[in-house]
């Protein structure tokens, strides 16, 4: 789904265009519902202990991902009066999320690198050895809780936090 910018930055170029949502905190309501609800109060980014939120277009809260991972704490939530984040049920995903790992990963050119994977909590990247070459860096996405903890130490950003059906990811090995 897309959006159009709110910015004023936006309006002054010549109105309206086409923007992807910012990413929004853990557990938020869907986009519309969330625009609606949220009342732009910064209570979830004065609570978030990692320093990840932050105002995104229109003054709504978004995750910026180069200051650091969610650790999924749930303060966010717990300060979210409108209820624009809430989370529903124990146990339920906090996003859609998921890391992707792209060409520019130094391990693609044969630069020995494994910094997303020593970050990684869930341990979702692991590196297979192979012949003739340095390890390559497999997404494990089903336990990959798209926290973002491997985005920020890439050296060549060859890491982007996605929702996982717009992700561009790694070739697998058959792909290779």
């Amino acid at each position: 789904m897309q959006t159009a910018s709110l910015s004023r930055r936006g309006f002054l170029r010549g109105g309206r265009r086409a923007v992807a949502p910012a990413v929004r905190p853990p557990w938020a309501r869907v986009e519309a519902a969330f625009l609606v609800a949220c009342t732009r109060c910064d209570a979830c980014i004065e609570a978030c202990p990692t320093g990840i939120l932050l105002r995104a277009d229109g003054g709504f809260p978004g995750v910026d991902f180069s200051a650091g991972e969610c650790t999924f704490c749930g303060e966010c939530v717990a300060r979210c009066e409108p209820q624009a984040l809430v989370r529903s049920a124990e146990g339920m995903a906090p996003w859609e999320l998921k890391a992707g790992i792209g060409q520019a990963c130094l391990a693609e050119s044969g630069v020995e690198c494994r910094v997303c994977g020593e970050n990684c909590p869930e341990g979702a990247i692991r590196f297979r050895p192979r012949l003739g070459g340095v390890a390559l860096p497999q997404l494990d996405a089903d336990s990959c809780t798209g926290c973002g903890a491997c985005f920020a130490p890439c050296p060549t950003r060859a890491i982007s936090v996605a929702a996982s059906d717009a992700m561009n990811e790694f070739p697998t090995e058959s792909e290779r």
